[in-house]
């Protein structure tokens, strides 16, 4: 697994929050670091309700101990108690780490409708479920 402690190991559908990421952080210790100084709750909930129900995900980019992609997938998995794989890539001379505790979540909303829209039919195809299965999952 990619964290250390167990979490909702009864898959109960849950809303992702601030406070609930803050509690997180204080008790467990993640395997990667962040790149990115801020992340949207929005995505990490749509994601996280995909998780419970069954949908599996690309693996997330890592280099060394840094993600360098996949981070709302990271945080996702760790809340559905779902493994997520690690497939090492590069980063550049701009990529920054930040410590868990000082990305900020964000309550805004970064994808678009049609970005949504397009997410949902890939996660769809990737899965070989009806696009109508994914939209209820993340009602």
């Amino acid at each position: 697994m990619l964290f250390l402690k167990e979490l909702n190991q009864n898959n109960v559908m849950e809303i992702i929050s601030k406070e609930k990421i803050q509690e997180l952080l204080q008790n467990n210790i993640f395997k990667f670091s962040s790149t990115h100084a801020r992340l949207s709750l929005p995505i990490i909930n749509r994601i996280y309700k995909k998780m419970i129900n069954g949908i599996k995900f690309d693996d997330i980019k890592i280099c060394d101990n840094l993600i360098i992609d996949g981070h709302h997938r990271y945080i996702s998995s760790v809340f559905a108690n779902k493994e997520i794989g690690a497939t090492k890539t590069l980063k550049t001379s701009a990529t920054m780490e930040y410590h868990w505790n000082d990305v900020e979540f964000l309550e805004e909303e970064w994808d678009t409708e049609e970005k949504i829209k397009r997410l949902n039919e890939m996660d769809a195809a990737f899965n070989n479920i009806s696009i109508e299965e994914i939209i209820e999952m993340i009602k």
